[in-house]
């Protein structure tokens, strides 16, 4: 028998391509904090991953987010797809 499953999460990552970059990754980061809510405390590995994720994103998004430096930009990106299948289940 196979189980449901409890919630599907899209791919904001894959999905709002062509968006400004900072709007990808608040977006991102909203689904991650959505996820850790929803995520038991007793999964610690899991909720650990998502809130290092969700730190470094908004440790990236501080000050002018419209005017991204090159090395901001580059490092949202790396970090948008290194984790774009955290929190997501098929």
């Amino acid at each position: 028998m196979r189980r449901a499953l409890a919630s599907v999460m899209e791919n904001s990552t894959d999905s709002t391509r062509g968006q400004p970059l900072a709007l990808r990754a608040l977006k991102r980061k909203a689904e991650l904090e959505a996820a850790l809510d929803a995520t038991p405390v007793d999964h610690k590995t899991a909720r650990n991953d998502l809130e290092v994720v969700i730190t470094a994103l908004g440790n990236l998004l501080t000050g002018d987010v419209d005017h991204l430096s090159e090395a901001t930009a580059a490092e949202l990106n790396r970090v948008l797809e290194q984790n774009k299948h955290l929190a997501i289940t098929a």
